[in-house]
């Protein structure tokens, strides 16, 4: 596809100017209301109609009007109409992962909405560590959505973010995760989600839903596919990994919807799973909203997993274990005879129906006239707009990750170096750099194509595709390293390597690429830049160890600008900033590791090593949060506590049931304020500006079931050439310096907690509050 030239960089206020001017000067016609048309007299008078009244009472009354077979077909993403009470069919399934995407069948691309803004894939966006620029790109996806649906091509109900927790470097679909660490993907959920759905309370902008719950993480491994897959998970990986990222979702995000996932834990499907869905994700976090299942997953426990004996007894598990839609055809042609048979009741079906009904009343789908919703006058030209075309770019400025620069080689000058080599075969590659759950993009900017904005170029692929199954091109990609004066790398992986069904077999490089890569940094008379673009980690040890390679850069997938970031970062005009968000292990780490084990801890007697950073203490590529800058950086830690008193809530008597191992049942703890407040100073020693990512680590009192560290605190700073920035980080106690016990009890250890501020330490006493100090 030809290049879209995109805009120059914007000040962040003339950059918001553009984003509130898109939104706000521009009407169009309406599109037929959903429901409750107030030009039929048979409907406007309803209840179910009448905006005043609470959600709740106009759900009630309309779930009361329906009848048993209108109810099922509404329990599909496909719903029915029911012409009777003026109600359109609706479909569900919309997918904006990272932009709005035409991946389910709710959107469609083509007449005034051609594209939609293709922001860097979610793994990228992630190693930004900017909670703030996650929510607003939510904004913007949201921005877009809307007026996509008020143009009758889209949907309000949005199956994204994915966040499960990137826990073997091998999956496939781990580049739509925000990487491997539970905090920064609830995080992220949590940011992303809020964006989405808008901040006007009970209402909603449009609805998101966190998937794929729970322990889901292998798609088709050796033989291993996620429809057969039985995900074996201590109580204690449960609460500690899988599930910290879903619960804050739900709590801090407020999300409107969780997708249930298709594999077994434990050896129940999730989707029919009551203490997962109705006990866990409603009961104990609360969700106001649906749940809803991966697309087929009740037909695939019923035909493949043969969890029940029957069609109907299948219905029947999923709706009494909570489901509310199913993403297929299955619950809306047995529900009914399951309800007939006497293994539901009508009173179930009733209650999935109003959690559904609940969101689209909370969307404005039952008010009448579209364009009378606060975000009904979007349209067309709130699409691709300026604004949201920057800050596409300025995301993967943000995510792309500098992994070595020796000499320093960059930023490259380009009064010193007049031709560059362009080579490799995600050199020039557009479409791929959108990575996966992608839509049609406003327009690319290819790797070649952004770096020749800045240079002369010269280019050859050297490889066909990422597979590089041969060496005939080789030739020509050397040639042209002999006669340039600096050589720029891009290689990596694609969707054909890494993908949803498909789980990669190793770390290393594809086909011929690294021998390729070799014979090129050989062969060039200039420094050799080696740019990586890919969702999982690559073993590049090779390459890292190389004197000839003089510098890494990770870009993920960039997204539609992407080209333009990496040029810009490659000349000196964006300072990198970014940080890996998951480990980088050597090809040796997976001798004897099956996807399969879902354990996180290590196990010396069994030479399991663990998985993340956490609980692996093996060789790395690069470590977790790794990534430099073009300027350096340090940290004093301004003021810290250095003892804090736990007190108990007063209901609880001491003993083991509060007290185990000298940790403290969280739940047995006053946690409410309980926070450490550390102020640090952060020094820009050099003469570029900065845009840095404040990352802090706990380390526990050791114990045989604490990870080695964890994450527990990270902030954006932004600090001039030669200039210092106080920045002061919450830690709330309870939540990020607890660990789970065994049994998969909440704890918090009491003693000596180490934060780790990159070299700088810092020691915490944890101490259980005298008796006398505690209030009941």
């Amino acid at each position: 596809m030809a290049s879209t030239a995109m805009p120059s960089p914007l000040s962040v206020t003339f950059l918001l100017f553009l984003l509130l001017l898109g939104a706000s000067f521009y009407t169009i016609e309406a599109r037929e209301p959903f429901a409750c048309d107030p030009k039929d007299a048979k409907t406007k008078g309803l209840l179910f109609c009448l905006a005043s009244l609470k959600v709740e009472d106009r759900v009630k009354d309309l779930i009361g009007r329906l009848t048993l077979q209108e109810k099922v077909k509404l329990l599909v993403n496909n719903a029915a109409a029911v012409p009777r009470l003026g109600i359109k069919g609706y479909e569900w399934w919309s997918e904006a992962l990272h932009g709005v995407s035409n991946v389910g069948p709710g959107t469609k691309f083509g007449g005034d909405f051609p594209g939609a803004t293709s922001f860097p894939q979610v793994i990228t966006t992630a190693a930004s560590f900017n909670a703030s620029l996650w929510e607003s790109i939510g904004r913007v996806v949201s921005d877009e959505a809307r007026a996509m649906y008020n143009g009758g091509v889209a949907g309000l109900t949005y199956w994204s973010p994915n966040v499960n927790i990137f826990r073997d470097p091998r999956w496939g679909r781990g580049q739509e995760t925000p990487g491997e660490d539970p905090v920064l993907v609830g995080k992220y959920a949590a940011s992303y989600v809020r964006g989405l759905q808008g901040n006007d309370g009970n209402r909603l902008k449009v609805a998101a839903c966190c998937k794929h719950f729970t322990a889901y993480d292998l798609d088709n491994w050796n033989g291993v596919d996620r429809y057969h897959f039985n995900a074996k998970v201590s109580k204690q990986d449960i609460v500690d990994t899988f599930d910290v990222p879903f619960k804050m979702c739900v709590k801090e995000g407020k999300v409107a919807s969780v997708m249930c996932s298709y594999n077994q834990v434990n050896g129940v499907p999730t989707c029919a799973d009551p203490n997962l869905l109705k006990k866990t994700v409603r009961g104990v976090w609360g969700l106001d909203g649906y749940i809803v299942s991966d697309c087929d997953s009740v037909g695939v426990y019923y035909d493949q997993q043969h969890y029940t004996s029957t069609p109907e007894e299948a219905a029947a598990d999923a709706i009494k274990a909570g489901l509310d839609l199913d993403c297929g055809p299955f619950l809306a042609v047995h529900t009914e005879d399951a309800v007939q048979k006497g293994l539901l009741n009508e009173k179930d079906v009733n209650t999935a129906l109003a959690n559904t009904l609940n969101v689209q009343v909370r969307l404005g789908m039952f008010d009448g006239e579209p364009f009378k919703h606060p975000f009904g006058n979007l349209g067309p030209k709130d699409v691709c707009t300026p604004a949201h075309q920057e800050l596409a770019l300025e995301s993967a400025r943000q995510g792309i990750v500098l992994l070595k620069n020796r000499g320093p080689s960059l930023p490259l000058s380009t009064r010193r170096y007049r031709t560059v080599a362009v080579v490799g075969p995600n050199s020039n590659v557009t479409n791929a750099m959108i990575g996966n759950y992608a839509g049609v993009a406003c327009g690319y900017t290819s790797p070649l194509q952004g770096i020749g904005r800045y240079i002369k170029t010269i280019h050859q692929q050297g490889c066909a595709d990422v597979t590089c199954a041969d060496d005939k091109l080789f030739g020509a990609a050397v040639n042209v390293a002999s006669q340039a004066n600096a050589t720029i790398l891009v290689v990596g992986l694609d969707q054909t390597i890494e993908a949803e069904f498909k789980d990669r077999a190793g770390l290393v490089l594809p086909g011929r690429q690294q021998e390729l890569v070799s014979k090129v940094a050989a062969a060039s008379k200039g420094p050799t830049i080696l740019v990586l673009m890919s969702g999982g980690p690559i073993d590049v040890a090779f390459a890292k160890n190389d004197p000839r390679i003089s510098a890494i850069l990770w870009t993920g997938y960039p997204g539609q600008a992407g080209g333009a970031a990496i040029a810009d970062i490659l000349f000196g005009t964006y300072n990198p900033g970014g940080k890996l968000p998951m480990t980088w292990y050597p090809q040796d780490y997976l001798k004897n590791l099956p996807m399969t084990n879902m354990a996180m801890r290590s196990s010396q007697s069994t030479g399991y090593p663990g998985r993340t950073y956490r609980f692996y203490k093996g060789p790395v590529v690069y470590p977790f949060g790794y990534g430099i800058s073009y300027t350096k950086y340090v940290y004093t830690i301004a003021s810290a506590p250095t003892v804090i008193s736990i007190p108990l809530d007063g209901r609880h008597a001491r003993g083991n049931t509060t007290t185990s191992g000298k940790a403290i049942r969280v739940t047995h703890a006053k946690c409410n304020r309980l926070s450490i407040g550390v102020q640090v100073d952060v020094r820009n020693k050099g003469s570029r500006d900065g845009s840095h990512t404040l990352l802090v680590f706990s380390t526990p009192p050791a114990g045989h079931w604490v990870p080695y560290k964890q994450l527990v605190a990270f902030e954006k700073v932004q600090v001039p050439a030669r200039a210092q920035r106080r920045v002061l980080i919450n830690i709330h106690v309870c939540k990020y310096l607890s660990v789970v016990d065994k049994s998969g009890i909440r704890r918090i250890p009491m003693g000596l907690h180490s934060l780790h501020i990159g070299d700088t330490k810092h020691s915490v006493s944890i101490q259980e509050a005298k008796l006398g100090l505690i209030k009941s």
